[in-house]
């Protein structure tokens, strides 16, 4: 299928089928497209984690008011920001971009003195913010990727973010719960798989200037 079919026959998973599982194939396919995912100046300013333990997804269950997507689902994909955003940060990452690309450090000592000066105008909650939307950036490619490859998934906003944050350890990994996405394959009997696509009319979503 195209993309655009893909997401024609994508909806919001509300019930997955728990006996289906992802291959180990497809689930390396789709983290393998998201690491490619775009984010500002390439610094990728947060983690995912891909949870399958049992117990913590009851846990995690409950924390998302008892939505069935945590425990039916293949995995549980947490997409969660860094929150120590600063010049060992930036350091690291301009390392990293050094050994990748065999150059000297100074090449890029520019872009580097840009990143620090951008993150040096930010206060803390806006770095932290400015990661959410980099990790929103990611879940809608990993969105748009499970689909090309026929796995279902279903983007959850609907939890409580501190106890996730507790459930996973991520104070002391330096990450906040952004947003999760569950995957895996729907189950015959979810109606909302029947439903017809509800989008605004283009004349109403565009504009063109």
């Amino acid at each position: 299928m195209s993309l655009k079919q893909s997401l024609e026959w994508r909806y919001a998973t509300k019930k997955f089928d728990p006996a289906k599982k992802l291959s180990a194939d497809q689930l390396q396919h789709l983290l393998d497209t998201v690491h490619l995912s775009p984010s500002s100046y390439g610094l990728q300013q947060y983690k995912i984690l891909v949870v399958e333990d049992a117990a913590i997804r009851e846990q995690l269950r409950d924390a998302a008011y008892g939505q069935a997507q945590l425990t039916d689902s293949s995995q549980v994909i947490v997409f969660a920001a860094e929150t120590e955003i600063n010049e060992a940060y930036v350091k690291k990452y301009i390392d990293h971009i050094v050994e990748v690309r065999g150059i000297e450090r100074s090449a890029v000592a520019d872009f580097e003195n840009v990143i620090l000066g951008a993150i040096g105008r930010m206060g803390e909650d806006q770095k932290i913010a400015w990661a959410h939307k980099q990790a929103y950036i990611a879940l809608g490619i990993a969105m748009a990727a499970a689909s090309e490859a026929g796995i279902d998934n279903c983007p959850m906003e609907g939890f409580n973010a501190g106890k996730f944050d507790e459930i996973l350890g991520l104070k002391e990994k330096g990450l906040t719960t952004s947003v999760i996405l569950c995957i895996g394959h729907r189950a015959e009997d979810d109606h909302y798989a029947h439903f017809a696509k509800v989008r605004k009319p283009a004349n109403e979503l565009f504009i063109h200037i």
